[in-house]
């Protein structure tokens, strides 16, 4: 036995470990943090509950219940409206970050010539991530609430004659607050697509007599998709799923389908919650796999 594993042992060192083996431990946490949890919580979505218990048995009652009156189309449910919501907030969020993120990565890429000031400035970027996300929220208050910075320069510039309520516990702050939060996902990846363009090709465009818009639009832009695409999921998904910034920024008044799961978890409902968060990655998914038809992430990576 000892004389037959030597060999191997010697194949292995010299050619590296098969990839079967290679790959155990990746599938191991792949199964573990994702597999198990996932299948849980669709088990769990098809679990019966009282006031005490839950009950492992197969009803489908707790997707019933979340998709109760919808069928009436002139009065939409309050799933399909938070739905609608929560999309509203995705789009809003998801179209700022691209924007500021691509103003910036642009900036960044083809702007700032220096290896060392590219770098200083990245760290800048990501400063807002030493401190906490609540406290990040919490900033915006004194600036944005009825007595706060904002208000006061309003006022006392004579732009507004008084206190503007909808800065803060809106829509805007909501906004505002995922803007703030979640940019810097849009940022990295779109840099690093815009990293590896041949600059030969923006010089090739230069000498055909292209202006700096239709370089941008037909050269820059097609080449940083992969890096939009791969921002896109990151905000996506996490505003999809967020309850945090909604309900600090909202004041607690602003339904969302994270913040349906959140309620329903705190009164311990937990089929009915597991229910609605099978629904939700249902709905992420499909957008991610829209996301992806517009460009094969895996070639391009």
């Amino acid at each position: 036995m000892k004389v037959a594993t030597r060999p191997m042992l010697a194949r292995w060192m010299s050619h590296g470990l098969p990839a079967w083996v290679q790959a155990t431990p990746y599938t191991l946490v792949f199964l573990l943090f994702f597999i198990i949890p996932l299948g849980l919580i669709v088990a769990v979505s098809f679990w019966d509950a009282t006031e005490y218990e839950l009950i492992p048995a197969f009803t489908p009652k707790n997707y019933i219940n979340t998709f109760e009156g919808c069928g009436n189309l002139a009065e939409p449910c309050v799933t399909f409206t938070t739905y609608l919501s929560t999309l509203k907030f995705c789009f809003l969020a998801w179209l700022s970050t691209l924007l500021i993120g691509f103003t910036v990565a642009y900036f960044l890429a083809f702007h700032v010539r220096s290896t060392a000031m590219q770098t200083a400035l990245f760290v800048l970027c990501t400063i807002p991530f030493w401190t906490s996300n609540v406290i990040r929220m919490i900033s915006w208050v004194p600036l944005l609430g009825r007595n706060g910075l904002v208000n006061d320069a309003l006022v006392g510039s004579g732009l507004a004659s008084q206190p503007q309520e909808w800065l803060l516990f809106s829509s805007f702050s909501v906004v505002l607050a995922f803007v703030h939060l979640f940019t810097i996902f849009m940022v990295v990846p779109i840099f690093n697509s815009m990293m590896r363009i041949d600059r030969s090709l923006i010089e090739a465009a230069l000498d055909a007599g292209a202006s700096s818009w239709q370089i941008l639009w037909n050269v820059i832009v097609p080449l940083s998709r992969t890096g939009i695409i791969i921002g896109s999921i990151f905000v996506i998904t996490i505003v999809m799923g967020d309850f945090v910034t909604i309900g600090v920024m909202g004041g607690q008044q602003i339904a969302s389908v994270g913040k349906i799961i959140q309620v329903q978890t705190s009164y311990l409902q937990f089929p009915l919650a597991a229910a609605n968060a099978v629904i939700l990655l249902a709905v992420v998914l499909m957008i991610i796999w829209a996301l992806t038809k517009l460009v094969d992430i895996r070639k391009e990576l």
